[in-house]
């Protein structure tokens, strides 16, 4: 019996969340309405460049790891 009803739960929150996912195969009408506009994500920020990427940095810590820098 308690097979059964987990059973039954678990058919009904895959349901529940399929419907909540909005699952919708492409070319099928949307459901939504006249009016009905989907929100978009704003654009993403461009990509900030690291410091670990300029020449002089990364020619920096190379010296400093083969010990010829004598500032530091």
């Amino acid at each position: 019996m308690y097979m059964l009803v987990a059973i039954a739960v678990t058919v009904l929150v895959i349901a529940l969340a399929w419907r909540g996912i909005g699952a919708r195969t492409p070319g099928s009408d949307s459901s939504g309405g006249p009016g009905f506009t989907r929100p978009t994500r704003p654009a993403r920020p461009t990509r900030t460049v690291a410091p670990d990427d300029d020449p002089e940095f990364l020619g920096e810590i190379d010296r400093k790891l083969r010990g010829e820098d004598k500032s530091g």
